[in-house]
């Protein structure tokens, strides 16, 4: 398959999270409590505090200008009762510590195939084109994991 693909982004993320929580619940004057001083000594003045505070920061800048001409070897996958392909092809590029992945899927008519055994991505019908990637600016933007699990044990 013949990919082209020009492609132009500016992307700057920033994420900031803050989370501060009290909670606090108690008796402060049961029947007359506050008179009595026995019953001080039985019921507290509080029977639950709570606090939690977390926060998370990320950053990330991309500035990509990509122009994705290549081509991409594929396969078939089935052959459809009309006799047209169902094909798929993949490509990764690792550039430095971010991984490039070109993922092309869709149905071709065989006689769109041209005689060097290539097709243009513009003739693939229920086209599935996926270009992204993964990598150090990825894992910058997710919170830890130990904060994603107090993220989860303290919800409010």
């Amino acid at each position: 398959m013949t990919v082209n693909i020009t492609d132009k982004a500016n992307i700057e993320n920033d994420t900031s999270r803050s989370r501060t929580n009290k909670e606090d619940s108690g008796i402060t004057d049961f029947i007359g409590s506050q008179t009595i001083t026995q019953a001080n000594k039985i019921l507290p003045g509080r029977i639950l505090t709570a606090d939690s505070t977390s926060s998370s920061e990320g950053k990330g800048s991309v500035d990509r200008k990509e122009a994705l001409q290549t081509n991409v070897a594929a396969v078939v996958t089935q052959v459809l009762p009309n006799g047209n392909l169902v094909v798929e092809g993949k490509q990764e590029i690792r550039v430095n510590f971010e991984i490039r992945e070109l993922i092309v899927a869709g149905i071709v008519r065989p006689e769109d195939i041209q005689s060097d055994n290539t097709i243009d991505s513009t003739k693939i019908a229920q086209a599935r084109i996926a270009y992204g990637g993964r990598g150090q600016i990825t894992d910058v933007q997710q919170p830890r994991y130990g904060q994603q699990v107090m993220d989860v044990l303290l919800p409010f």
